[in-house]
């Protein structure tokens, strides 16, 4: 850093709280159990899903995996026919 701030003992105006939007540590843990696979997947889906990736700064690998989990969790709880 080649600017060092300096600070002054002048008034800053009217303050305002932010609400914590952070979520609580315990909520950044991750800690599933994960399975490698070979699945084929059309060549569509998987460009649709590195472009989204690239887009989103991610890897489209994990835009899938959580896809999937979206899916699974959804219909986790139905009933079968």
């Amino acid at each position: 850093m080649k600017n060092k701030i300096k600070y002054t003992d002048e008034p800053m105006g009217e303050l305002k709280v932010v609400k914590d939007f952070l979520p609580p540590p315990h909520e950044l843990v991750f800690d599933e159990d994960t399975v490698k696979v070979t699945i084929g997947l059309s060549r569509s889906s998987v460009d649709f899903f590195k472009r989204e990736a690239r887009r989103n700064h991610t890897a489209y690998q994990k835009m899938i995996r959580r896809l999937l989990d979206v899916y699974a969790s959804r219909y986790e709880d139905v009933p079968t026919r």
